[in-house]
């Protein structure tokens, strides 16, 4: 797609690989951590972004890509605040109550991004937050390979959608319109399209096999077995497993 201006937030394992993809795509991409620019490694600029302060990170873009837990979103509301009301605000996060505590309103059945929306006050698109990590990093392919993934894009504004869907396409997959922020329960934590690495083809069943209902109950358990997998091991479950599990749980 045409060069465009970027901010991401966050440079965790999902961030970092946007920072790669997109700046690698040609985008002018800023990168922004809650610990100074001076803590953001060679690694994540490899491609040639550039370490900013958060402020900075969101000024004069785009589109601004908020990769951090969701429980950090109220914190950083007051700096999306000051965003352009023309920039693209894209959200990656997913609840997961361990990490980011209990959230009555999710927890009673309120979608993921709606919340999201009411702290930011504004609209956003909900992309990348269904593609596991190492399967962003590794598994990215040219547009037309017939085993390209393709990831999930929901968001309320139809020109927002559409510039999702052409960054996803950027980092190597294939964006996958799945309409409006409420349907987009559809791709959280638990769902048939979470994190099972699925293909254009496979992806519109899947979020239509979708049951609210089940969600939460197989995020926890896919979580418990991961953690318990864990325990008494020095090192984390492979990505493959991950994956395997989600299909068994999800599917």
């Amino acid at each position: 797609m045409e060069f465009m201006k970027i901010g991401i937030i966050g440079t965790g394992h999902i961030g970092k690989t946007l920072v790669h993809r997109l700046s690698g795509a040609g985008h002018d991409v800023k990168v922004a951590n809650s610990r100074g620019p001076h803590t953001i490694g060679a690694d994540v600029l490899a491609s040639g972004g550039r370490a900013v302060h958060a402020a900075e990170a969101v000024a004069d873009v785009d589109v601004a890509i908020l990769s951090i837990p969701l429980c950090r979103i109220p914190a950083i509301a007051p700096l999306i605040a000051a965003v352009s009301v023309e920039t693209v605000v894209i959200d990656t996060s997913n609840y997961y109550p361990v990490r980011d505590g209990r959230i009555v309103a999710i927890e009673s059945g309120q979608v993921e991004s709606l919340w999201v929306v009411e702290q930011l006050g504004r609209t956003v698109v909900k992309a990348w937050n269904a593609i596991g990590s190492d399967s962003f990093a590794k598994k990215g392919r040219a547009a037309g390979s017939p085993d390209r993934i393709a990831i999930p894009v929901a968001a309320d504004r139809e020109a927002d959608r559409k510039i999702g869907m052409a960054l996803v396409n950027d980092t190597g997959f294939d964006g996958f319109d799945a309409g409006l922020l409420a349907q987009s329960w559809r791709q959280q934590p638990g769902a048939p399209s979470y994190c099972t690495d699925l293909t254009g083809d496979e992806m519109p069943a899947a979020l239509a096999s979708a049951e609210a209902a089940r969600l939460p109950k197989r995020r926890d358990l896919a979580f418990a077995a991961v953690m318990e997998r864990i325990e008494g091991v020095s090192t984390n479950p492979d990505a493959e497993y991950s994956l395997r599990l989600n299909r068994a749980l999800f599917m």
